[in-house]
């Protein structure tokens, strides 16, 4: 080992040996950083995996994401994000971090196809003036860009003055709100790079403007209740079509429905989509991903119709760089937006707030499942004592029961209803979220049950609904 101050050129002494970190492990490394030059009407696609950083800069020119420019010589953390960088006129990008997978592409045609529609929809809006806006239903299978579509046909109708309300219902996963909703929301605003949409004020204080959306719980997965889906589909499009009728600007900008490509099964008749195309009114079809659907919507929208009956469909390119995503990605970004619910993100990060609740005070519902059966409920209740058969099978066709908190509901979500905890079944299903809880702990021998909630303030006297979906997180905590 060499002594202080003699490690000195010329004195025939060696430093030692360089020091390690942590034990055995060699010194950190900085990320390599990397640039892309881009010409003209291309994009970056990308695959950033979940909890690896993947930072993207614009040095220089003009980029966008899902019509949301990029700041110049701003840093974007796009972790667990898979996306497309476009550039209509050719710009820099840095990058740093790893990816699943990236490169440069040029096969970008689908994109004058989104711009010309945007430019279709802003000139339905001129002309309707006071009448409604466009009312416009995106369909196609799952993986089709059905989503980036959306987003970027909204964000370019922002930049234009406009005020979209924006439909998503998929819920598998969540818009401004965690998976298991339905949402509607009217953006007012430019929508974020990082987050989409941004963070709903129900989640907590933020210090950067929010959306404010209308949100119902499904607790399901997109075909398992469709009786259910199609009551909360009327009753969102009621909710949608009296909020147009107060504002003059939401009502000429219309509505984008982002839909799950589950609904697009032949099998049903199309059942589904026939019924948000007469709930909503719809005057717009955009079909993407599938020619036979499109064949299939052509011949019952608008073929051999009457020109005041017909309903355009129209079809658009699917993007180059719409790609799969697997169960396993699915799950990591249900876990993620639950998260971000909770917490926030690194820019904007929220404190939760603790409740332990005694089970008296709680009125808990469970959504059935369409597994569930009548000898079954007891499962879910608690006690044993507290069920008979009598009610089991006076409750075997209800969608909803009364339950008493169990160790099942741990890591679940369970939203709180705009309405009484003593409400019918009609009622606790078509109710809005006024938020939604965590379930830390069912503390089953104290009789306690332990929420993570985003306000401090208790919910008062309220309808809590607990279901099978979204998938629980039990790590949510650590």
């Amino acid at each position: 080992m060499a002594l202080p101050g003699l490690s000195l050129p010329g004195l025939g002494l060696q430093p030692s040996a360089t020091p390690t970190y942590g034990g055995n492990a060699p010194p950190p490394t900085e990320p390599a950083i990397r640039r892309e030059d881009l010409p003209p009407q291309s994009e970056w696609r990308f695959e950033a995996a979940f909890g690896q950083p993947y930072d993207i800069r614009l040095i220089s020119g003009h980029a966008e994401l899902f019509g949301v420019e990029l700041a110049p010589k701003q840093t974007y953390s796009l972790s667990g994000c898979k996306g497309a960088i476009f550039t209509w006129h050719g710009c820099q990008l840095e990058i740093t971090g790893d990816s699943e997978s990236e490169y440069s592409a040029q096969e970008t045609e689908y994109a004058v196809e989104w711009l010309n529609l945007h430019g279709m929809l802003e000139t339905a809006r001129e002309e309707a003036q006071h009448d409604g806006g466009p009312r416009v239903l995106v369909v196609g299978p799952d993986h089709a860009g059905k989503t980036s579509l959306v987003r970027s046909v909204a964000a370019w109708a922002v930049k234009a003055g406009r005020a979209p309300t924006v439909l998503n219902l998929d819920p598998r996963e969540g818009l401004l709100a965690p998976p298991g909703s339905l949402t509607a929301v009217a953006v007012s605003s430019q929508v974020d790079v990082e987050n989409s949409y941004g963070i709903t004020p129900i989640s907590g204080p933020t210090t950067t403007p929010v959306q404010t959306p209308l949100i119902y719980s499904y607790p399901y997965r997109t075909s398992e209740k469709p009786e259910i889906y199609k009551a909360l589909i009327t009753r969102m499009a009621l909710s949608v079509t009296n909020r147009l009728e107060e504002d003059a600007v939401a009502k000429q900008s219309g509505i984008i429905i982002d839909t799950p490509g589950s609904l697009n099964d032949p099998k049903s008749n199309y059942s589904v989509i026939n019924h948000i195309v007469s709930e909503f009114n719809i005057n717009l079809i955009i079909s993407t991903g599938s020619e036979k659907l499109l064949n299939d919507l052509t011949r019952r929208f608008s073929a051999n119709k009457a020109a005041d009956e017909a309903i355009p469909v129209l079809r658009v390119t699917k993007p180059g760089g719409a790609v799969e995503r697997d169960a396993a990605y699915m799950k990591q970004l249900r876990t993620s937006q639950i998260r971000q619910y909770f917490f926030g993100n690194s820019k904007e990060p929220l404190n939760p707030h603790s409740h332990s609740i005694n089970y008296g005070e709680l009125n808990i519902y469970r959504a059935k499942s369409g597994a569930d059966t009548a000898n079954n409920t007891s499962m879910y209740g608690g006690d044993d004592d507290d069920y008979s058969p009598e009610m089991n099978t006076a409750s075997a066709s209800a969608n909803f029961e009364k339950i008493t908190p169990s160790n099942a509901m741990t890591g679940s979500l369970v939203a709180i209803k705009f309405c009484p905890g003593n409400s019918d079944e009609d009622t606790l299903r078509d109710s809005a979220v006024m938020g939604f809880l965590y379930v830390a702990e069912v503390d089953e021998a104290r009789k306690k049950v332990r929420f993570l909630a985003p306000h401090p303030q208790r919910w008062g006297d309220r309808a809590l609904v607990w279901g099978s979906w979204p998938e629980a997180v039990a790590d949510l905590l650590t």
